[in-house]
């Protein structure tokens, strides 16, 4: 059974539309990364599937429930990290935490939650003095109330230092392993690279792709960068290069020949550059990252 499913959903609000034709599937136990750049139509996603907004069109499911008509039986199989939370200043991390426990009617120890997220040093500390980082840890904390069958986390390393950061790709990881779904708003990339099995790419409220990062490589217009130690390099070596099909751009620098291809080009660039008199000594490649395809995908005819 598919942990989300969105059938033909549009979003109007007034003149905007936010959402167009919407259809995604986030399969059960799987990390989901959901990137899109401002106004591409993310937050109105995630409102649907928690139902704070309605579709004007369109169905969602979520772990198998009707959004709309089942929104409390799917709240309480959900742990919620939103983006910007607000803390109750008054209130300690403990109490926080109890709140959420109390609230979805569970039996977790608040205090082995907040070890868990790296908080066991202020359980008794106010949350009106927290940093960015730490509020994020709270939040955290409280999504994970219950074992949730779906976590939905919008931009949860806000405000986190390396350390924090892998902090909680682990514990993404560890509640995939224990068998929950995973979907992961974030416009930090490398975050989403790192921890999700698949990505979708939301642009102006549709979905412009939905793969593997592997996958969307392959499909993509991104480009490979192959970097080529290389003696005897001269113009009309880097034009051999520069004639190759799939190669954009052959520069020189320093003793190495920076040449941006598609990635069926690679071995050609280097027998042209070798034919053309260069003696290669080595040579690295760097795959396109989740950054290049994310703006392959959104700025194409923008």
């Amino acid at each position: 059974m598919a942990a989300i499913e969105l059938s033909n959903v549009t979003k109007r609000f007034g003149d905007v539309t936010a959402l167009q034709g919407l259809d995604m599937t986030v399969e059960e136990g799987e990390v989901f990364g959901f990137l899109g750049p401002n106004g591409a139509g993310k937050s109105t996603t995630i409102n649907a599937l928690l139902d704070f907004v309605r579709p004007t069109s369109g169905e969602v499911r979520v772990l198998g429930h009707d959004a709309q008509a089942e929104s409390v039986a799917i709240r309480q199989r959900t742990g919620v990290l939103p983006e910007g939370f607000d803390t109750y200043e008054r209130l300690t991390a403990r109490q926080h935490v109890a709140f959420a426990v109390e609230s979805k009617g569970a039996d977790d120890d608040p205090d082995e939650l907040l070890d868990r997220v790296g908080l066991d040093d202020a359980k008794d500390r106010k949350a009106g003095g927290f940093s960015t980082g730490m509020t994020q840890r709270l939040a955290l904390a409280m999504a994970l109330v219950g074992e949730p069958d779906l976590l939905v986390l919008d931009e949860p390393s806000t405000g986190l230092d390396p350390n924090g950061a892998r902090e909680m790709r682990s514990i993404v990881r560890e509640e995939v392993d224990r068998g929950a779904t995973v979907f992961f708003s974030s416009h930090i990339l490398g975050q989403v690279e790192a921890v999700c099995d698949r990505v979708g790419i939301l642009r102006e409220g549709e979905l412009v792709a939905v793969d593997s990062i592997e996958d969307l490589r392959q499909k993509s217009d991104a480009e490979t960068t192959l970097e080529i130690e290389a003696t005897s390099v001269g113009d009309a070596e880097l034009d051999a290069v520069r004639a190759v099909d799939g190669v954009s751009e052959a520069r020189l620098d320093g003793g190495t020949v920076v040449v941006s291809c598609d990635n069926d080009a690679k071995m050609d660039a280097l027998d042209a550059l070798e034919s053309a008199g260069a003696n290669v000594q080595d040579f690295t490649t760097r795959e396109a990252s989740l950054e290049d395809l994310f703006a392959a995908y959104t700025e194409e005819d923008a």
